[in-house]
């Protein structure tokens, strides 16, 4: 059975079911629900689920598409779209990041909300998956309008959100002070402080010890857990040096890596001999980007992802490595940052030349872990410290990266198989407890 699922997105231009192993004219968004469902197929399959239950694990619980009123500066109305899509509540309240930008669609979120589903269930977290999104570049935005965008947005979306419902958290182009904005909008309408229905907040708001790195930790880990042998001296390409791939790159340097090449919108830089992580980090603060970094040689976008490195970290948007590129990258060990960075068929080509992929849903689990972690402190109105968070964090980071292991072991398959069947059937096996009601 192919899974489909149904939209009515305006950006899309063909028909819903063109295969994910070939190229195609759809917009990133579906090209991203493509893989997850292509992904689900796979799983479904070594799951022996039946065609009901594929069909349910498909579709969202719900999907809100909700117009944005935006009051510029200069007195102007706009009007963008926003979406906050509820993929599936069976394991618990809905839990997954608000993200702005200019491409997002409806597709892409619910792409992303079921793939945070599957992360959820694989690490053993009571959540389901949520995403949500605003179709806006917040760097045209000056933090006024900002601020209103976030506002108005959360209001639209208030019904379906709340501690015990759908917990929101940063993404792409938002960050702890959209968190706080959200969690003050819907404070100010329940009448109290609720500090709960966010994570990703800043400290004095109730955000939890080690947040902020978490996703970027939780590469490491997994990156670490992968890697045959000891990680000195192992050259890293971090593509996407922001909120999860700078960290990230500190985080592997720290541990005896060699970061060699990064990237991010305004260009890519590379110095063989390895790139000083803390004083890029400072000139990325003083310039706005990587660009123009006067210890490294420029690099185009492209050719860091084929550079011959160790590990490749792709940390920014989803489908980068695709059909087209995948025979030339290079690298022994992907640990993919990002959500959706590999296309299924570049997967297939990967896989054909024993390269090691660590799939999204496991390699950066280290957020939501955190995340949870963080709802759990605000509903006791208790903190632990940094060394308790990072404890619990590398505890089921391992955990999870070794149940994926051992099963891709046993069934010959690859990690990313692997970490979907174990996802999959938690939440299949959820929905076969609770039942169907009525």
């Amino acid at each position: 059975m192919s899974i489909t699922v149904p939209s009515t997105t305006p950006a899309t231009p063909s028909p819903l079911t063109p295969s994910p192993l070939t190229p195609s004219p759809l917009t990133p968004g579906r090209q991203a629900l493509d893989s997850a469902l292509f992904q689900l197929d796979q799983a479904a399959d070594q799951l022996g689920l039946d065609d009901g239950l594929r069909t349910m694990l498909a579709t969202p619980r719900r999907s809100l598409t909700v117009a944005v009123p935006v009051r510029r500066e200069d007195g102007r109305m706009d009007v963008v779209q926003g979406f906050r899509v509820q993929h599936n509540i069976t394991r618990g309240p809905a839990k997954g990041g608000i993200r702005f930008h200019p491409s997002t669609d409806l597709h892409e979120v619910t792409a992303l909300a079921m793939w945070m589903t599957w992360k959820c269930a694989l690490v053993g977290i009571p959540y389901g998956g949520a995403k949500g999104g605003v179709a806006v570049d917040p760097a045209s935005l000056t933090p006024r309008e900002l601020e209103r965008v976030t506002r108005r947005y959360v209001n639209e979306i208030l019904p379906i959100i709340g501690p015990e419902k759908d917990i929101p958290a940063p993404d792409v182009g938002t960050d702890e002070q959209t968190m706080a904005w959200i969690m003050d909008t819907y404070s100010v309408n329940a009448g109290y402080s609720v500090p709960g229905v966010v994570t990703g907040k800043p400290m004095t708001l109730g955000g939890s010890l080690g947040r902020a790195g978490a996703t970027s930790r939780g590469v490491q880990i997994s990156a670490l857990r992968a890697l045959p042998g000891s990680p000195e001296g192992r050259t890293v390409a971090v593509q996407g040096f922001g909120k999860v791939g700078a960290p990230a790159a500190r985080y592997l340097a720290d541990a005896g890596c060699r970061v060699v090449a990064v990237s991010d919108v305004t260009g890519a830089v590379v110095n063989l001999s390895g790139l000083d992580v803390d004083d890029l980090r400072a000139w990325v603060e003083e310039t706005g980007g990587v660009y123009g970094y006067r210890h490294a040689d420029a690099l185009s976008h492209a050719d860091l992802l084929e550079l011959d490195v160790d590990i490749l970290v792709p940390a920014a948007l989803e489908g980068v490595i695709t059909e087209e590129n995948a025979p030339r990258i290079r690298a022994r060990l992907i640990v993919e940052g990002a959500n959706g960075p590999t296309t299924p068929g570049a997967d297939r080509i990967l896989a054909d030349a024993g390269t090691t992929v660590v799939p999204d849903i496991l390699a950066n689990a280290g957020g939501v872990i955190v995340s949870y972690l963080e709802w759990v402190q605000n509903t006791q109105a208790y903190s632990w410290s940094a060394g308790e968070v990072e404890v619990k964090l590398r505890d089921l980071m391992e955990q999870s990266y070794d149940a994926v292991a051992a099963l891709s072991a046993e069934r010959g398959i690859t990690l990313r198989q692997a970490a979907h069947v174990i996802g999959v059937g938690r939440v299949a096996e959820a929905h076969r407890l609770r039942g169907l009601y009525p």
